[in-house]
C-alpha cells in the first residue's frame, strides 16, 4: 500500500507502515474501554449474563475463522487441558470485570482489573520459572498499594470516608471483584505464554467463548437472575459489546505480531486515561484524590514492567 512505502521497482517485500503495531493497539484499548462503558450504561441486566451474550456472538464470529484456517475446534490434544484453562480464567476474568463495572466506578474498576502485569510477572515466576528481580517486588508493592487507595477499607481510613458512587459494601464487593478479575487475567496470560504459537490464537479465543457461555449459562439459571434486555438500544448495546469484544482482541493480537510486549503494554496504559474520560465525560463523575492516587501507583508499576521488559528485549536482540 502507499502508507506503507511500497515501491513497484523493488522486489523486496514491502515495508510495514512504522508504528502501525502501536496504532492497533491504541485503538485496540480504545475498544475495550468502550466496552466497559457499554457494560456500565446498560441497566437491570446481570453482569454474567451480559458476559454470556458477549460469548455467544463471540462464537458466531470466531467459528467461520476456524473453518477458514482448518484449525479444528477441539486443537492438539495434549494442548486442550491448557485450552480449557485458558478458557474457564479468562471467562472468568471478564465476568468479574463487568461485575466490578457495575459495581463501582468505572475508572476504579478498570484500574484495579490493569493492575494484572504485575500478578502475571508473580505468577510467571512461580509456574514458568521466570526471573523474579528486586524490580518486580517493587512493582508489587506499588501496585498493592494502588489497590488499597482506591479500595479505601475502612479498617484503614475509617468508616466516615467519602467518595463512594454506592454505599460501601457494593465498592468493596466491586474491588474485590476487579481484583480476581486482574489475577484471572494474569493467570490467563501465564497459560497463553506456555502455550505459546503452538495453537492458533482464534482457538484460544473460541475455547474463551464456549466455556464462558457455558459457565454463565449455568450460574444465572442458578441464580436466576434471567432478564429479557429490554427492546431497541439495550440490545443492540449488547451485540456491539460482543462485536467491540472480537474486534478489540484482534486487533491487539496484531499489535504483538507487529510490536514487541513492551511498547505494547505501555499503549494499554491508555485504557486507565479513557477510563477517567469516560466516567467523567458519561457519567458525570469525577475521580477523587485517592482513586488519582491509586491509579498513579497502578499505572507507575504496570508502565515499568513494560519498559523494563522492553529494555531487556532491546539488549538482548
Amino acid at each position: 500500500s502507499f502508507c506503507c512505502g511500497h515501491n513497484e521497482f523493488n522486489a523486496e517485500k514491502p515495508k510495514r507502515c512504522p508504528g502501525l503495531g502501536l496504532f492497533y493497539a491504541l485503538l485496540s484499548t480504545f475498544l475495550f474501554s468502550t466496552i466497559t462503558v457499554l457494560v456500565k450504561t446498560i441497566q437491570g441486566i446481570h453482569a454474567i449474563e451480559i458476559s454470556a451474550i458477549r460469548c455467544f456472538f463471540q462464537m458466531l464470529f470466531v467459528a467461520p475463522l476456524l473453518i477458514y484456517h482448518k484449525t479444528g475446534f477441539l486443537g492438539p490434544r495434549d494442548k486442550r487441558i491448557y485450552l480449557l484453562l485458558r478458557g474457564f480464567l479468562g471467562s472468568n476474568a471478564m465476568i468479574m470485570l463487568f461485575y466490578a463495572v457495575q459495581q463501582m466506578p468505572l475508572a476504579d474498576a478498570t484500574v484495579i482489573a490493569f493492575s494484572n502485569p504485575v500478578f502475571t510477572s508473580l505468577l510467571a515466576w512461580i509456574f514458568l520459572k521466570e526471573k523474579c528481580t528486586i524490580w518486580d517486588c517493587v512493582f508489587t508493592v506499588f501496585t498493592i498499594t494502588g489497590v488499597v487507595l482506591i479500595a479505601r477499607p475502612p479498617f484503614l481510613f475509617g468508616e466516615a470516608l467519602g467518595g463512594f458512587e454506592t454505599d460501601y459494601s457494593k465498592h468493596m464487593k466491586g474491588a474485590i471483584a476487579a481484583l480476581a478479575a486482574a489475577i484471572a487475567a494474569a493467570c490467563t496470560f501465564v497459560i497463553l505464554r506456555k502455550l505459546g504459537k503452538s495453537v492458533h490464537y482464534y482457538l484460544s479465543v473460541w475455547y474463551y467463548a464456549v466455556i464462558g457461555l457455558i459457565e454463565c449459562i449455568v450460574v444465572v439459571s442458578v441464580l436466576g437472575e434471567w432478564r429479557l434486555p429490554s427492546c431497541g438500544r439495550d440490545r443492540w448495546l449488547l451485540v456491539l459489546i460482543a462485536v467491540l469484544g472480537v474486534g478489540g482482541q484482534t486487533l491487539l493480537t496484531k499489535a504483538l505480531q507487529l510490536e514487541k510486549a513492551g511498547p505494547v503494554a505501555l499503549m494499554r496504559t491508555g485504557d486507565v486515561v479513557l477510563s477517567f474520560m469516560f466516567q467523567f465525560v458519561f457519567f458525570n463523575r469525577a475521580p477523587t484524590l485517592w482513586s488519582l492516587g491509586g491509579a498513579l501507583c497502578i499505572v507507575a508499576s504496570t508502565s515499568g514492567i513494560a519498559l523494563r521488559k522492553w529494555y531487556i528485549m532491546t539488549r538482548k536482540s
